[in-house]
Formats: structure tokens, sequence, C-alpha cells
């Protein structure tokens, strides 16, 4: 009788953590060192959260290692499937990337690639500074190195908004941000291989572009 109280709690717990687990999941990106109790229910309810999620034709992406979970939708089905399964609406939408935040995404990711060979900590943390610095050379020539500066901040904001970077309490210090290591999980180890015929796309890109001239000191 008393095991068998004991597993009725249990499972009224399980029952009471899966809510907000799956409702947060939803929302966003889950990180082990944002919420480490959500983080230890969803280890322990995975395969709930799995079966529950896959009704909404989406897929759970779990890396213990890195301390990170976030829903992505499942592949579209083949051509042969689609004709004999019925279409299931996105839950989650796509959301199209302008040329420059893809830029951005490109260039952390490398960065990041390059951080981890060096074995250091396992946090990558850069100022405003040294992104702008990352994004100068393939950004059209600007004299106007303020503007240029507001633009890439403009841009560092999208990535923010994506989950891909946090900015960092820095108090009176220059403002310094953390890529967030999720960022592996979206542009991954092909992607990368391809990563200098990729930039020579976006240089080609920029190349036809015309600068946007400051006419701020014109009479």
């Amino acid at each position: 009788m008393e095991a068998h109280t004991v597993n009725s709690q249990s499972t009224s717990d399980q029952d009471n953590a899966l809510p907000p687990l799956l409702i947060n999941l939803l929302k966003t990106v889950l990180y082990r060192e944002d919420d480490e109790q959500l983080w230890g229910a969803l280890l322990r309810l995975q395969a709930r959260v799995r079966d529950y999620v896959a009704m909404l034709n989406l897929d759970l992406v779990l890396d213990e290692a890195e301390g990170y979970a976030f829903l992505k939708s499942c592949p579209e089905p083949g051509e042969q499937e689609a004709k004999t399964k019925t279409r299931v609406p996105r839950l989650i939408a796509r959301r199209p990337l302008s040329f420059p935040v893809s830029l951005l995404l490109a260039l952390l990711r490398k960065r990041l690639a390059e951080f981890d060979a060096s074995g250091g900590d396992t946090r990558l943390v850069l100022s405003k500074d040294d992104i702008a610095g990352l994004m100068r050379v393939f950004l059209p020539d600007s004299s106007n190195e303020a503007r240029l500066v507001d633009q890439v901040e403009t841009h560092i904001n999208k990535v923010i908004d994506l989950g891909f970077v946090r900015k960092l309490k820095t108090g009176n210090n220059p403002q310094n941000y953390e890529v967030r290591r999720i960022l592996k999980a979206f542009v991954d180890a092909q992607w990368l291989a391809d990563f200098d015929v990729r930039l020579a796309s976006y240089q080609a890109q920029l190349a036809d572009e015309e600068p946007v001239q400051d006419n701020s000191n014109d009479e």
C-alpha cells in the first residue's frame, strides 16, 4: 500500500511538471543554466514530451552535453508519402532572414568553431566592437563609422531575438554578448565546411550593392 502511494505521488508530480515544460518548449529554447529544475524535468519526461509533440508534427532536439533543448518541425514528407498522408500545418513558422543577419550568424558560427578548437572556456563572449570587426570586412565601405556600428547593433538585436546571442549585464563596461551554443545546431558542420564558398558569394552580392551615402552635412 505504501509503495502504491509513493508511485501515485511520483506519477502525479510528473503530470504536474509536464504542462509548464511543454509550454516553455513551445515558446522558446530551454537552457539548463537558465532553469535547472525545468531541465531536470525534461530529462525525466523526455519520452512523454517526444510523444506529445510528435502529435503536433514537432521533434524534440535535446543536447545534454551543450545544455539546450528546443522543438523543430518534422521534415516535410517525400512526394510519395505526401500523397498518402494528411498534410499537417506547420506549428513553428519558418522565418526568412535578411542577408546581413545570415552573414552575422555565419561569422559567429565560424568564430565559435575557432573558439572551441582553442580548448579554452566554454563561453564565447564578444564585445560590440568585436562583432563589428567581424562584419566590417564584408559590409559596403562607409566613411561613417557611427552609422556602421548602429547597423551592426541592429543585426545583433535581431540575432538576440532569434535566441543565438545573449546580451550580458556589464554595468558601466562596454556591452558584451555571449554566443549561445545552440547556434551549432542550426549551422551544422557541413554548412561550415562550405563557409569560404558562401562568403565569396556574400562578397559578390555586396559588391553589387551601392553603399548608402551620408548627406547629413550637406547644406
